[in-house]
């Protein structure tokens, strides 16, 4: 799956993914925009400015008129919001193109950010937000990131808070774009069943009076932890959701690839390890997963799963040992030992899962989109496949010593439990 980037004389990068084999086609839209941009006063504008992008125009003044043009050629049409990215892409057949980027293309230049829109969709932007506290199986990653970069724009929710999004006005909507919506930081991705030249005058046509400006920039994350850190949201619920887990690496670092590998040991699917030891083995969870996680410049690799309230001590033990026996071995025999035969499932855990995801030109667009805003270059699908391949027992090794460490644990909970005291008397390693 070859690529090509072309930019534009506004500086707007154009990234071209032709797949023959396919009919259809998805325009997406990468900004490097997300919630670490916020303020105290605009946190959730990120997110709410994603929604309002589909409520009208000057040349499409209503939402309805927006969907019914893309229910129209049998289109899907979607918006989502990170930390650190927000974008918008339609997905239809091929020949229907130019219409998905005329519409986005439109979108981001001529919103019309209407009063009572905004007021009507605050009460949407805030369902979603009790929709999200209402499934704390969702909802712990957000506590957990809370816990590790505190009240900061990375601690925040990218959803906001309730009481911010009630004060949003269209000003604040306009001068977040102004702020931050450059051409010179937005890439336009079209992957699908497409003639690259062909794509590359379309996206000039409606993309190419876009201006470009000094855009704002984001407050790097400080990282100061010395001792284990709990947080607990207080709340009743059948269920105790917990994430247990260290601060790593950003998305550039050497330890990127062999963290990957090492969650995927840990976590990553029915046979792994601790699958296997929480719920198999003890039946404390249902479900119990591991994910490594990286932003421009910082971190984390964490564990999550929804436990017994009457046994989750247990079950933070049990997580808490996984990592204590991975993190202390060495390369004599010992029960934590990593397998030969152990690396190469994970690793292929990891590849297989990958190839399934590219089948879809939605998931192509995006990760050929996320590289180009967040990374220095951009791998091909083959060359992601071969650095998980190059991945060594011994890397693997070198990242859990080197991050699995006491100081480093962070526990977050989700639970009725009164304080925290209890869980800090876990949290050694």
């Amino acid at each position: 799956m070859q690529f090509k980037k072309h930019v534009l004389s506004n500086g707007l990068r154009v990234l071209t993914i032709p797949m023959p084999s396919l009919e259809s086609v998805t325009a997406m839209v990468l900004v490097g925009a997300g919630s670490r941009y916020e303020t105290d006063r605009n946190n959730g504008v990120s997110h709410f400015l994603e929604h309002m992008a589909f409520k009208g125009t000057q040349k499409r003044p209503s939402a309805l008129e927006i969907s019914s043009l893309i229910d129209g050629i049998g289109g899907e049409f979607n918006a989502f919001t990170g930390k650190e990215t927000t974008g918008y892409y339609i997905k239809s057949s091929s020949n229907h193109l130019e219409l998905s980027l005329d519409v986005i293309s439109d979108m981001l230049q001529n919103s019309l950010f209407k009063k009572e829109e905004i007021n009507k969709e605050k009460g949407v932007i805030i369902e979603e937000i009790n929709l999200y506290e209402d499934t704390p199986a969702r909802k712990i990653g957000d506590v957990y990131e809370r816990l590790l970069y505190g009240d900061s724009p990375m601690g925040w929710d990218i959803a906001g808070r309730k009481e911010v999004i009630g004060k949003l006005t269209r000003d604040d909507f306009i001068s977040y774009m102004e702020s931050l919506y450059s051409a010179d930081n937005m890439v336009v991705i079209v992957a699908g069943g497409i003639d690259s030249g062909k794509v590359l005058k379309l996206v000039e046509k409606h993309f190419g009076r876009m201006k470009s400006f000094d855009i704002k920039r984001y407050l790097k994350v400080v990282e100061k932890q010395s001792k284990p850190e709990v947080f607990v949201k207080q709340k009743n619920t059948e269920q105790v959701h917990i994430a247990i887990g260290f601060r790593t690496a950003p998305i550039r670092s050497e330890d990127r690839f062999p963290l990957s590998v090492l969650a995927a040991v840990l976590g990553g699917g029915m046979s792994s390890r601790l699958f296997h030891e929480v719920r198999e083995k003890r039946g404390l969870a249902y479900y119990v997963r591991t994910s490594s996680e990286h932003y421009q410049d910082c971190g984390t690799l964490v564990s999550t799963a929804g436990v017994d309230p009457k046994r989750v001590d247990e079950a933070v033990s049990v997580i808490l040992n996984e990592y204590h026996k991975i993190s202390n071995i060495t390369h004599s025999a010992s029960s934590g030992q990593i397998s030969n035969k152990e690396l190469t499932k994970s690793k292929e855990f990891l590849k297989g899962h990958f190839v399934l995801e590219l089948e879809d030109s939605r998931a192509v667009a995006g990760y050929y989109g996320i590289q180009e805003i967040l990374e220095d270059k951009i791998d091909s699908p083959q060359e992601q496949i071969a650095k998980i391949e190059k991945v060594r027992l011994d890397d693997v090794l070198s990242a859990a010593k080197k991050y699995f460490v006491n100081s480093s644990i962070n526990l977050a909970v989700i639970g009725n439990f009164p304080d925290r005291q209890r869980f800090e008397k876990l949290l050694k390693l």
